[in-house]
């Protein structure tokens, strides 16, 4: 029976930043992805420049520079008045890499492949069905392949780990893994199957569409506030415009009448939804079983900060595996990994509530931004969310 060091349920850029970095540091790795790669997600299609330090320890910022893209240069908040505040965004070093916005079918594409690349084993089309404890057990011996282009630490040998995750699937196949990862997304099977799934707050609706690009669209972020709610607004390359709302049921139908008229885009258009934009957090540390990106908790998908924790939060998770397979102490590795996991969104969340309160209250929303001299504090916290950390 083969047994894998971890089991990663999900494969979007929390899951594939967990398997690549478990595969570099020589783990053995499986990843159950239930979509078929590329495909389109609900998602802002930005990334900060907080993004770009992990990627070059995956080698992958100059492939990421290499997709379609545009360079974000400012976030404009617009009130329900028209009033705007303009906020310009840190330059990267180097300066292409400061805040970009890409698809995420390109993103996510490009990130699963590289978890494949250095070693770890990705299904894709598969689902999981049931997930049980079974008895302890050892990892086999695996020998990781030579990775000249990063240097990372090897993990070899046998390491006996209680308990043992059995995983059955859709596709009538049974996994076994030492640690299990919920990385599968806000509505995570594997939180509702270990009944740790917070019940949702249904308050709002979400809309996300790629339309043309409008001629006189810059490069700039766009967070605007209307009395139904807010939208946002990135370009993601030269001709297509990142386009998504946010409202209450009853208001979301106008919403689209407003887009339909501002972006000059016809009654059939196609959108994406999704569902919950909010929930209370999932604990990330259980014992050998974590949760990451927005399993673990779940901020709004337009704002360009949700890629960055992902992405984050997949490494240091596969920071502390590494520690529970090589024997170091499992409760205190998984103490740090919370205690990292809660430092990562401390102080950066703050676009996020200003989003909420746009639907919640969105009288109030605006009022912050007429508000005398807010400028200097959203430029202050701008710089806080996107500035690179280590």
């Amino acid at each position: 029976m083969e047994i894998f060091d971890v089991a990663i349920i999900g494969g979007g850029p929390a899951g594939s930043s967990c398997a690549a970095f478990c595969a570099l540091a020589g783990l053995h790795a499986l990843v159950l992805e239930r979509e078929r790669f590329p495909r389109e997600k609900v998602c802002g299609d930005c990334l900060n420049p907080s993004c770009w330090p992990v990627l070059d320890r995956l080698a992958l910022a100059p492939r990421v520079l290499d997709l379609a893209h545009s360079k974000l240069t400012s976030v404009e908040f617009i009130a329900i008045d028209g009033h705007k505040v303009t906020v310009d965004l840190p330059t990267g070093d180097p300066p292409e890499a400061g805040e970009i916005s890409v698809k995420r079918s390109l993103f996510d594409d490009l990130f699963l492949k590289r978890a494949r690349e250095v070693g770890a084993l990705v299904r894709e089309e598969i689902t999981v069905t049931a997930l049980s404890k079974s008895g302890a057990g050892k990892t086999r011996s695996h020998r990781p392949m030579a990775r000249p282009d990063l240097d990372a630490p090897r993990v070899r040998g046998y390491n006996a780990v209680q308990p043992r995750w059995k995983i059955a699937t859709t596709s009538g196949e049974t996994f076994f893994a030492q640690v299990l990862i919920g990385a599968d997304g806000r509505n995570s099977t594997v939180a509702r199957l270990r009944n740790l799934l917070p019940r949702p707050a249904r308050e709002r609706v979400a809309l996300q569409a790629h339309i043309p690009r409008p001629r006189n669209f810059d490069s700039r972020i766009v967070l605007q506030f209307l009395r139904e709610g807010y939208s946002g607004q990135a370009p993601v390359n030269e001709t297509e415009l990142n386009l998504c709302l946010v409202g209450r049921p009853p208001t979301i139908s106008r919403l689209r009448q407003w887009a339909q008229r501002q972006f000059e885009i016809p009654v059939n258009q196609p959108w994406r939804t999704i569902t919950p934009l909010t929930r209370a957090p999932v604990p990330c540390a259980h014992e050998n079983l974590l949760f990451i990106g927005d399993a673990a908790r779940v901020v709004e998908p337009f704002t360009g900060e949700g890629i960055y924790y992902a992405l984050r939060s997949g490494e240091l998770a596969a920071d502390a595996i590494a520690k529970i397979i090589r024997g170091t102490d499992r409760q205190l590795a998984l103490q740090e990994f919370a205690r990292e996991c809660a430092e990562m969104y401390r102080g950066r969340l703050w676009i996020n509530r200003l989003a909420r309160a746009a639907v919640l209250s969105p009288r109030l929303a605006s009022f912050l931004i007429q508000a005398a001299r807010v400028e200097p504090i959203f430029r202050s916290l701008t710089t806080k969310i996107a500035t690179p950390e280590l």
